[in-house]
């Protein structure tokens, strides 16, 4: 393990492409770009949204209301079969290359739920001894609802690192104002946003969080073409309508100030390097305390269902 409070934390951002519907080639995909990060440095090194299998994307899967179509319930079983269940082999191998790499590693997955039949939207965050935690998102956002469960467990873990705790909320959970102060209120120093933003008016969210919460905003995107999609889907119709880049990407990293440490990132698989100074998020304090001096305990209050 490394020293304790350490002064500097060097990431790695990965936008990337990943395989849809293919857990196998997405995991692949994954630790080789963990491999090239561990060359490079990283001590944390992160992955959008629902890297394995996918983020579908356009599809509805045969849903309207109160209606359902068999072709499009074969393809919710195909990503189904290609989510991955919390601790299984998935989780093993990344667990092994957190090992390897000594790093910290934050990926997007389709969660499938041990014993019943619903997905969740999740993020996992591995730690150099290859333990794990599991966060679900909220409230999966518009039509996602007819694909991933609300999370029921694992709302708001955080994972203590030397550079202080950092965790995630997936998406649009950002635009729950209450659960980034459940974030802030358990002192986070690096906010993790695994997501599928591409839209501009994002950049200005983010940077926003990033000054109320005092800390480093990793916003984490990803690239989707229209060929990334299985060519055999029932829902060629709905894919054949998009454009031919479905998620520009926009991955940037956003320091307590609100400034970009690195610029936004469109159209293109890469990885960004960056070296965060770690003392800027208590340092940024001195005036602006979200859950602190600035506060009103006395007049407003959170309380985490937990």
């Amino acid at each position: 393990m490394r020293d304790l409070d350490k002064t500097k934390c060097r990431i790695a951002l990965v936008q990337a492409e990943p395989v849809m519907f293919d857990k196998k080639a997405s995991l692949e995909k994954a630790l080789e770009y963990i491999g090239e990060a561990e060359k490079e440095g990283a001590e944390l090194i992160v992955f959008p949204e629902l890297f394995i299998p996918g983020y579908p994307v356009g599809m509805n899967f045969g849903f309207s209301v109160g209606k359902r179509s068999e072709p499009g319930r074969r393809d919710w079983k195909r990503y189904y079969d290609a989510s991955v269940v919390a601790g299984a082999e998935e989780f093993t191998r990344l667990a092994e290359a957190a090992k390897r790499a000594g790093a910290y590693i934050s990926i997007g997955f389709s969660e499938r739920d041990a014993v019943g039949g619903t997905l969740y939207n999740s993020n996992a965050i591995f730690e150099p001894d290859g333990s794990y935690k599991v966060h679900r998102k909220l409230k999966p956002t518009g039509s996602e609802r007819l694909v991933w469960g609300d999370a029921n467990k694992g709302y708001f873990p955080v994972t203590e690192t030397p550079w202080g705790p950092i965790g995630s909320l997936i998406c649009w959970e950002s635009y729950m104002p209450l659960a980034r102060v459940a974030l802030y209120q358990k002192g986070i120093t690096i906010y993790i946003s695994p997501n599928t933003n591409d839209n501009p008016e994002w950049q200005a969210t983010i940077q926003h969080i990033a000054i109320e919460g005092k800390c480093y905003f990793v916003n984490s995107d990803m690239i989707i073409r229209k060929s990334s999609y299985p060519c055999d889907l029932n829902g060629a119709a709905e894919i054949e309508a998009l454009p031919e880049i479905v998620c520009r990407g926009g991955s940037c990293i956003i320091d307590p100030f609100g400034h970009f440490v690195t610029e936004p990132v469109w159209d293109e698989e890469t990885v960004i390097y960056a070296d965060l100074d770690m003392e800027l998020p208590a340092s940024c304090k001195m005036e602006h305390d979200a859950v602190g001096h600035y506060a009103r305990p006395d007049v407003l209050k959170l309380i985490v269902e937990e």
